[in-house]
């Protein structure tokens, strides 16, 4: 009796954490709610925001890190939100780079030919050299100037929140290199439509350049579709292949960070940086768009998706953001937005002019 009582005491606590496991993760996922729900109100509003006169230029995403910069500086983040506004910028934000692949197919690569994918792989590794290393030179931080650098080259907003997945850089970086790719975006929008005829652009030349060159999708589409529908339709192919890059610039990164990680580690104990295992999902992706049909409605609401969970977690980076901290940053990153900015422009260019 006394070897039963004593298993009976020794098996009740097991049986009582089992019952409480599915408990503790309906707790946990509670937990969770408030900082999602707040997140996707904010990425609701900023849709919403889109049909005012003078924002429909803007993406949400660029509206919603700023409403979550002025929630988060003025009202200040609850702290029963922050559990899931922390999900939010990593999980959701993971889930959503997957999707963007289902936006990209290898055909699209295909119709911009092997000159085309030459120039936009060029310029995108040009710029991303140059952006760091002028970065180190005037004395941005590193990790602040690969964002910097990642948003010029590669695909704006976007291209910041997925390469922080490896830099880890801090949420007024990612603020700050976000702010640099809408102003310059913004006036590479309005800009370049005026220059075909002065730079002597076909619709072609001029479409590639825009897709080279310009930071977001919807700055891209809003300026290369200026001038005309060819111009438009190969502009946004030539920008889409550019975000196609995305995946090998965050993989090299990453392999870049592990070496350094362990270096620092044999000489101060430091740990191995993550790979970031979700871009070979956007890989995967992009290989089932490639062979499966997708139909229309479907793609459609795909795309809607995938942008409403970046503007979730841009949304979430604004309201871990601190305005303090961002003018603590001082003009230099601007400056090198600006640097980087001029770069690309006048480096695909050249090469568009030269090859293109």
């Amino acid at each position: 009796m006394n070897a039963l009582t004593r298993t009976e005491t020794t098996l009740s606590p097991t049986r009582s954490q089992a019952g409480r496991q599915p408990a503790r993760g309906r707790h946990d996922n509670a937990r969770l709610l408030p900082g999602l729900l707040l997140a996707a109100g904010i990425a609701a509003l900023a849709f919403a925001l889109r049909h005012l006169p003078g924002l429909g230029s803007f993406s949400p995403m660029i509206i919603a890190i700023v409403l979550g910069i002025a929630f988060h500086n003025l009202a200040g983040t609850p702290d029963q939100a922050k559990p899931g506004v922390a999900f939010s910028m990593r999980k959701v934000l993971r889930f959503a780079i997957i999707l963007l692949g289902l936006q990209l197919t290898a055909s699209q690569v295909a119709e911009v030919g092997i000159t085309g994918v030459a120039i936009i792989a060029a310029t995108l590794v040009a710029t991303f050299t140059f952006t760091v290393w002028l970065g180190r030179l005037i004395g941005v931080e590193q990790k602040l100037a690969e964002l910097i650098a990642a948003g010029t080259s590669i695909c704006g907003a976007s291209a910041v929140i997925a390469t922080n997945t490896v830099t880890k850089a801090s949420d007024e970086d990612v603020a700050y290199a976000v702010a640099c790719v809408t102003v310059f975006g913004s006036i590479a929008m309005f800009g370049y439509p005026l220059l075909p005829g002065l730079l002597q652009l076909g619709p072609h030349a001029y479409g590639l350049w825009a897709g080279a060159s310009i930071h977001e999708i919807a700055q891209v589409v809003a300026a290369a579709f200026q001038d005309g529908q060819q111009a438009g339709e190969f502009g946004t192919v030539a920008k889409l292949t550019r975000v196609l890059m995305l995946a090998p610039v965050v993989i090299t990164l990453s392999l870049a960070a592990r070496q350094r990680a362990r270096s620092s580690r044999a000489t101060q104990g430091g740990t191995t940086a993550p790979m970031p295992w979700f871009v070979l999902g956007f890989i995967a992706m992009v290989g089932v768009n490639s062979l499966v049909d997708i139909p229309a409605d479907a793609k459609t609401w795909i795309v809607a998706l995938t942008t409403f969970l970046l503007t979730m977690a841009l949304a979430a980076m604004g309201l871990e953001t601190d305005i303090r901290k961002l003018r603590a940053k001082g003009l230099r990153p601007l400056f090198l937005g600006l640097a980087a900015f001029l770069f690309i422009a006048t480096f695909s260019l050249m090469l568009v002019k030269l090859l293109g």
